[in-house]
């Protein structure tokens, strides 16, 4: 069998460091082992009936049977600028601010193709989500990594970045409730932001992946909030954490419409837009009664009570996330990320995703998924506390 050599772009991908941290779970499993998988960053919930019957009654109308609109159907985007403008303030207008993405993982790797050329420099958080560098390397262009540290509740300080870098970035990642640490935005991180972006022309791209998600009373703030924000940059939301819609693959841009435009001028050359009927159900998701948003936000924030209260009282020093459903938590002393998430698997059976993984400044954490439910939370804390390791 022949084997076809890849192309640059394709050999310049960075490795899937969580392929072996799946594997090396797997391989415990196998072994007949009970392994608390706290590693990953799958909603655990199924999507709510409501949302799955929208979907039912949407696939038997013919209509949706032919291909979509290549810019999605129009009744999507307006319930798209609907939703943002009841639970944020903000306004859109849904024909030029809004593009419908294949799942927001798209959207982020397309924005490097519509603005990076080959050398140019974005700005990426460290630790950041890795998908961030894949679009970067498909553009073959450059990263330069923003520290994401707990002496500035892991929000990047711009004025550290060295001035020809900052002259030179065109493109900006972030990400608030943030992946993997579970810090949040503040207005005046955000109206930093903006300025920061105006001054040397950078489009800032907010990954608001976690924007349902936040604790203790606080609703995490959009960056479109923010005054000037929709002229320096754009914002990508998902339904798949707010409306426990991972496999359902719906996401939108939103903000500067030049933005817009070269993310759908891009998709055009793609896809067809999604199947009618997922639109619809994403629509209904939108405009329907938000109860079962509110529900999931308390299920996770149980969930992190039940969690992060036995891990203190274990003797494990560690901080209470503010946003998102993860916990970033700070290895002990003579570990790395690494060893330490290996050795936990290895004598606990509880998996958890190293800090390494998502940028440098990672190591030293371990991120945990508040995605099983509280018995088996409280088991990881049980097998924890065997362990001894914080006596």
């Amino acid at each position: 069998m022949q084997t076809f050599e890849y192309a640059k772009r394709l050999q310049a991908l960075p490795d899937q460091f969580f392929a072996k941290l799946v594997a090396d779970v797997n391989r415990y499993i196998q072994a007949g082992k009970d392994v608390i998988n706290l590693g990953q960053g799958n909603p655990d919930l199924p999507t709510p009936p409501h949302i799955i019957s929208s979907l039912q009654t949407a696939a038997t109308n013919p209509a949706f049977h032919k291909y979509s609109p290549f810019r999605g159907f129009a009744f999507l985007k307006e319930a798209i600028a609907t939703y943002y403008q009841r639970e944020y303030g903000v306004s859109l207008d849904a024909e030029t601010e809004v593009a419908v993405l294949f799942g927001g993982k798209v959207g982020l790797v397309e924005i490097a193709q519509c603005f990076l050329n080959p050398g140019e420099i974005a700005l990426v958080p460290d630790p950041g989500y890795p998908d961030y560098w894949s679009g970067i390397a498909m553009a073959e262009a450059k990263m330069e990594m923003m520290p994401l540290l707990a002496g500035n509740h892991f929000l990047p300080v711009y004025e550290q970045i060295p001035t020809n870098i900052r002259e030179q970035a065109k493109l900006m990642f972030l990400n608030y409730p943030n992946n993997p640490t579970a810090g949040v935005a503040t207005p005046a991180f955000f109206a930093d932001t903006v300025k920061m972006a105006k001054e040397h022309d950078i489009c800032v791209v907010h990954d608001f992946a976690y924007g349902a998600i936040g604790f203790d009373g606080k609703k995490p703030l959009s960056f479109l909030q923010t005054p000037g924000a929709k002229e320096t940059g754009i914002e990508i939301y998902t339904l798949s954490k707010t409306y426990n819609m991972a496999g359902w693959r719906v996401g939108f841009a939103l903000g500067n419409p030049s933005a817009i435009q070269a993310i759908e001028l891009l998709q055009d050359h793609f896809y067809v837009s999604l199947f009618g009927a997922v639109q619809q159900a994403a629509a209904t998701a939108l405009l329907d009664s938000q109860d079962c948003v509110r529900q999931l936000v308390q299920t996770y924030e149980s969930r992190r009570n039940t969690f992060i209260s036995g891990l203190q009282k274990i003797g494990w020093n560690v901080q209470s996330p503010k946003g998102s459903f993860f916990c970033w938590l700070p290895v002990p002393s003579g570990y790395t990320s690494t060893t330490f998430a290996a050795e936990l698997l290895d004598r606990a059976h509880i998996a958890v995703a190293p800090g390494i993984g998502f940028g440098k400044a990672g190591d030293g954490y371990v991120r945990v998924g508040l995605l099983t439910d509280e018995e088996r939370l409280a088991e990881a804390v049980r097998r924890l506390d065997q362990w001894g390791l914080f006596d």
